[in-house]
């Protein structure tokens, strides 16, 4: 076959995402404004192989390619599963077990018995050195060389590949760190080294301590990942430049992702957020709710005032808090592989659990025994049997099976009856985390859309947004590779931030002032290094602030000017109103850290706008199927999405099928195309 070229040469703008259960190419020419897109399944063994087969699927020439840009799921899934190499950590002596004693919270604070997951380095291999520092950075007690070296000749012996160096109080000077640093490399120069004062300069050792241990886990995989995968694009013919999607929702360099690989955690969320919002915008809407609906789960977030919501305190594993900017989000186990059972009270649940890729849904035949959402969505009708372009075929009876002997029979429905149920368990479970989300955050528009995607999210999106009230629901062209989609969509981005502790009134606004200047200049110094010209560099301070004797803090836009900091005040009164209904303009606010956000700005993507055409689409076939709430098969419509065009509108009952995922229009609803070939579905008033 011959290879298909670019109009242009260098034009192409490739991203990838390697998921759990799929890898997903997205390419982009940006002298047509053509999105071209493919889905491989994932390798179990190694990453590199199904990226490579989605490339080659779509016989791209890498030569013609201007960026890559990649969202992974490598680390996640290092954290989840515990697969690291020999590690070790380094304290000062006497905090040999910050993470074990964490914080003493629980994760569901009515299971107290319920155990948190053990450290990721096992005591034996924690090692204590003599050395102290203040809260201000005064030496109290020099570093032990002698003691130190000797601790670095005992890791080696132990066959540590890595450490964290995490002393007390490194944040304020980091001086012992950088020496022990130092002293390990003497004894083994290939040895992987954090400092917890170059990956997290902040004041709660707790946090500190377990952000740099996940650090130095992920280091030497994430570093032979990346070393491969640039040796590939290299050979292919690509020149430019690896960018990594990250947890903060923005991308950096394969050089600084080897520094600090954890940013990489949650990378393939952020790329499904970036998309929603770059697709609420794109249709009009500053706020929006993101669905993102796989495998074995779904990912809730939120778009507030054109932007992501982000958090500085979330976890892959409980207990083990990752405090790098990190997409804010809730997570459901609610998705195609989701397991429905009977609870012992007779009850039926659905998930968290899943049947997970392998061996997968019943319907699948390839060893699944449990009821899922897929095989439930089968016996309904709203599945066909052939997905993913024929690549999938499903078997109905063994979907029938399944949801008969393990949920109908016990409970006394008919099967269609019980598949029925745990849909609506599923869809329920998915509404109560939206709504949650919702009244956390009050000020979001009653307006905000219900931005849906993933294999199985325009599957079930319309019931939930009817289930909550949410007035439309937008369904991408490319549902199950948006996430790949949103790679394509960011800048770089870092983050910078210094501990800065005093009361609001008596700060001299000038002091603050130099504080920040700094932080611009380490961040510009860093933007530069990566290429990217001054014109093109955007930064954004931040204040983090609290009320005088709190702990938690919030972050806060910071202006500059004279009033820059009175104004920071009145806007943390304000949020602090919005996340807990309450606020008291009579306490004392001090500040706890400066935040910088440095932005290196990358070309816009050129999406094409398409033209309204004026004919009507046609079904290709239809079926019997359940589509609305009272559980009655109707005679559905079903539609190929690649047939329909801007100004057309399907309305339901009807299903649009794809090779990434299948909408479902229930009664009453309609679904229009868009100038950008999104699917915007509303219910039709009066029906």
């Amino acid at each position: 076959m011959a290879r298909a070229r670019s109009t242009k040469p260098g034009s192409l703008r490739v991203s990838i995402d390697v998921g759990g259960t799929f890898t997903d190419v997205c390419v982009l020419d940006d002298a047509t404004g053509d999105i071209r897109t493919a889905k491989v399944p994932s390798s179990v063994t190694d990453p590199l192989a199904s990226v490579i087969e989605g490339i080659e699927t779509l016989d791209l020439d890498l030569s013609t390619v201007q960026r890559v840009t990649h969202g992974t799921t490598i680390t996640t899934n290092a954290l989840v599963m515990r697969q690291f190499p020999p590690a070790a950590l380094l304290t000062t002596q006497g905090f040999r077990d910050v993470i074990e004693i964490r914080d003493g919270t629980q994760e569901d604070v009515w299971d107290a018995y319920k155990e948190v997951a053990p450290p990721y380095i096992r005591r034996r291999h924690r090692f204590e050195v003599v050395e102290r520092i203040d809260y201000s950075g005064r030496v109290l007690q020099p570093l032990d060389v002698e003691g130190a070296r000797r601790t670095a000749e005992l890791i080696h012996a132990h066959g540590a590949q890595t450490v964290a160096v995490c002393f007390i109080n490194s944040y304020a000077n980091d001086a012992h760190e950088v020496q022990m640093k130092e002293i390990l490399h003497s004894v083994d120069p290939g040895l992987h080294v954090s400092l917890s004062s170059e990956v997290l300069p902040e004041i709660n050792e707790y946090e500190r301590f377990s952000t740099t241990v996940a650090n130095a886990l992920l280091g030497s995989l994430v570093t032979r990942y990346i070393g491969r995968l640039a040796d590939y694009l290299g050979r292919a013919g690509y020149t430019g430049d690896l960018l990594l999607m990250h947890s903060g929702g923005g991308s950096m360099t394969a050089a600084l992702a080897q520094a600090y690989p954890l940013r990489l955690a949650a990378s393939s969320i952020a790329g499904g957020a970036m998309a929603a919002r770059h697709i609420a915008l794109q249709c009009g809407y500053q706020d929006a709710i993101a669905l993102d609906m796989g495998g074995t789960s779904s990912d809730i977030t939120l778009v507030q005032d054109g932007q992501v919501r982000v958090t500085k305190q979330w976890w892959v594993e409980y207990g083990h808090p990752i405090s790098f900017p990190g997409v804010e989000l809730a997570t459901v186990g609610a998705g195609g592989g989701t397991v429905a059972w009977i609870d012992d009270t007779g009850a039926l649940r659905s998930g968290p659990r899943s049947a997970g890729a392998h061996p997968g849904p019943a319907s699948y035949l390839r060893g699944g025994s449990e009821p899922t959402n897929t095989d439930a969505n089968l016996l309904l009708g709203r599945l066909s049997t052939s997905l993913a372009g024929g690549t999938v075929t499903l078997d109905i009876d063994a979907a029938q099976n399944v949801i008969s002997e393990q949920i109908a029979q016990p409970l006394g429905l008919l099967a269609t009856d019980a598949a029925h149920s745990v849909i609506q368990i599923a869809d329920s479970a998915v509404a109560s985390a939206i709504r949650l989300m919702r009244q956390a955050r009050r000020s979001l528009s009653p307006q905000a859309p219900l931005v849906v995607f993933g294999g199985a999210g325009p599957m079930h999106g319309v019931a939930i947004a009817s289930e909550l009230g949410i007035p439309m629901v937008i369904v991408p062209p490319s549902p199950g590779t948006t996430s790949a989609l949103g790679c394509l969509l960011v800048d770089i981005r870092h983050d910078f931030s210094v501990m800065y502790q005093g009361d609001a009134s008596d700060i001299d606004p000038m002091t603050l002032d130099e504080r920040f200047l700094s932080l611009e200049d380490d961040a510009r110094e860093r933007l530069r290094f990566e290429g990217v010209p001054d014109e093109d560099i955007a930064l954004e301070r931040q204040v983090s602030m609290r009320y005088r004797g709190q702990w938690r803090s919030l972050d806060i836009p910071m202006g500059r000017g004279k009033g820059a900091l009175l104004t920071a005040v009145r806007a943390f009164q304000d949020e602090y109103q919005a996340h807990f209904a309450y606020t008291d303009p009579h306490a004392r606010v001090e500040l706890y850290q400066l935040g910088l956000t440095a932005i290196g700005r990358l070309p816009q993507i050129p999406f094409r706008r398409h033209a309204s055409v004026s004919t009507r689409p046609s079904p290709s076939s239809q079926r019997m199927a359940v589509l609305n709430a009272d559980g009655t098969p109707v005679a559905t419509p079903v539609y190929q999405r690649s047939k329909l065009r801007t100004g057309h509108i399907v309305l339901g009952p009807a299903i649009i099928e794809q090779p990434d995922a299948t909408t479902v229009i229930p009664s009453s609803h309609r679904a229009v195309v868009d100038e950008w070939e999104n699917l915007r579905i509303t219910e039709v008033a009066g029906a």
